[in-house]
C-alpha cells in the first residue's frame, strides 16, 4: 500500500480536466446568449460603485444574492453534480451566500468614491479584482490555448462571480461586510486547489482573490485593540 505522503492532488480529483473543461463549455452552449447580459449588467454594477445613488446599494446586493443563488441551481446543482459528489453541498453554502447578501449587503455602502483614506488601498484593489473577473478572466481560456466556448463569466460560473464578490465587499463599507467574504473565499481555494491538480494557470487568480479576502479580516482584528483603547 503507498505510504500517504507518495499522492499527489492529482489522485484526489474525481474527474479529468478534459470532463471538467467539457461541462463549462455544454453550460456556456445552454445559457448563450445570456453571457452578453451579464457582463452588461457587471459594467452596470461597476458604474453604480464608481458613481453610486441612493438606490444602488440595494440594487447591487440584490444582484449579487440571486446570482449567487441562480449559481447554486444552474451550475452546481444541475451541471457541476453530475461529476463531483460534493457539489449539492456547496450548492447549500451559495445559497447561505445568497442570503447573507440579501440580509447584509443593502446595509453596505457600495461605493469606490466615498471610500475614505483608511481604506482606499483595499478598494482599488478590490476595483482591481472586480474587473479582472469582468474583463480578464473570461479570455484565460484562450491563453490556456482553449477556445471562448469555454470560457468562464462572471455571473454564468463560479470561479470569476467569486473573485467580482470579493473585489466589490473590499469597496464596499459596512460593519459586517466580513461576512460577505467567507463564501467567496472558501470557493476560491476549493477552486484553487482544483485547478492546481489539473495544471490550469487560472489557479493563481483564485488563489490571489482568496489571500485578498484576508485583507479586510485582518484590519478588523488589528483594529480591536485600538478601540478596546479608546472606547
Amino acid at each position: 500500500m503507498p505510504e500517504w505522503w507518495s499522492y499527489s492532488t492529482e489522485d484526489f480529483l474525481l474527474f479529468s480536466p478534459r470532463t471538467y473543461w467539457r461541462l463549462i463549455e455544454r453550460h456556456n452552449e445552454a445559457l448563450w446568449p445570456a453571457h452578453v447580459l451579464l457582463l452588461l449588467l457587471g459594467a452596470a454594477i461597476l458604474l453604480w460603485v464608481i458613481r453610486p445613488h441612493p438606490w444602488s446599494h440595494r440594487v447591487i446586493a440584490g444582484t449579487l444574492s440571486v446570482l449567487w443563488a441562480w449559481l447554486a441551481w444552474s451550475f452546481l446543482w444541475e451541471r457541476y453534480a453530475a461529476i463531483n459528489w460534493v457539489a449539492p453541498y456547496v450548492a447549500s453554502l451559495f445559497a447561505l451566500q445568497a442570503i447573507l447578501l440579501a440580509l447584509l449587503g443593502s446595509r453596505l455602502r457600495w461605493s469606490l468614491s466615498r471610500a475614505g483614506r483608511a481604506r482606499a488601498g483595499r478598494a482599488h484593489l478590490g476595483l482591481a479584482l472586480f474587473l479582472y473577473a469582468l474583463a480578464v478572466h473570461p479570455l484565460a481560456a484562450l491563453l490556456a490555448g482553449r477556445t471562448l466556448r469555454g470560457a468562464e463569466v462572471f455571473g454564468i460560473t463560479p470561479d470569476p462571480t467569486a473573485i467580482a464578490t470579493i473585489g466589490l465587499v473590499m469597496m464596499a463599507d459596512g460593519r459586517w461586510s466580513w461576512l460577505l467574504l467567507a463564501v467567496p473565499m472558501a470557493w476560491c481555494l476549493a477552486g484553487w486547489a482544483t485547478l492546481h491538480s489539473m495544471g490550469a494557470a487560472e489557479q493563481w487568480a483564485l488563489l490571489g482573490a482568496a489571500l485578498v479576502a484576508l485583507i479586510p479580516v485582518a484590519q478588523r482584528r488589528m483594529a480591536r485593540p485600538a478601540s478596546k483603547d479608546h472606547p
